[in-house]
């Protein structure tokens, strides 16, 4: 598919049932989506720094666990991207899918979260509030380029004295790997 828009994602998603995996804890992230008049873009946040989370500073999707207070993963999602990016995804966007949970994989370790990536189109043009003591950074990206291989590349990895080079995407200099990429990849599988 070399034209790709959102009517085509939106049209995808609608027929497909994702793989939902057992779970001792979960979270949940926003694969948001918006249509511009050069083709649709993708947002990514780079995590704050923080010696307490396994992904700090790795571009990553908006989200996070899900606490108490959220009656279903989709809630989860939509609480965390207002919190770190201050996008009320409830008016200002529209829940198109779901992809394939993923198992959380931190430093090379299978973690007992379960992540459940939820897809929306943002259907209007709002300005970002980043809380920057979650979130480092938020950018907009051309989905189209990562989409048809234009920006892969590898990321490498130390893991017990042997270099490992991960697949990963350069979104304007900053790597996009791991799960984030995994999230990707499923999503452009999906598109066919």
């Amino acid at each position: 598919m070399t034209v790709l828009g959102l009517l085509d994602v939106r049209s995808v998603l609608a027929r497909r049932q994702p793989r939902e995996l057992e779970h001792l804890k979960s979270a949940a992230v926003a694969m948001l989506l918006r249509d511009t008049s050069s083709g649709p873009e993708v947002l990514f946040i780079r995590r704050a720094e923080s010696p307490r989370d396994p992904w700090s500073g790795h571009m990553a999707f908006p989200g996070g666990r899900q606490s108490e207070d959220d009656p279903t993963l989709l809630d989860t999602a939509i609480r965390e991207t207002k919190e770190e990016v201050g996008l009320d995804l409830w008016r200002e966007a529209d829940h198109i899918g779901q992809l394939d949970d993923l198992q959380a994989i931190a430093r090379g370790k299978p973690q007992e979260t379960v992540i459940r990536p939820f897809v929306f189109e943002v259907h209007r043009e709002s300005p970002l509030q980043v809380d920057y003591r979650e979130v480092a950074e938020a950018l907009w990206a051309p989905l189209l380029p990562l989409y048809r291989g234009e920006v892969d590349t590898v990321r490498p990895y130390q893991w017990h004295g042997t270099q490992i080079d991960f697949p990963a995407y350069d979104v304007g200099g900053r790597v996009v790997w791991g799960l984030t990429y995994q999230m990707l990849r499923s999503f452009f599988r999906i598109l066919g």
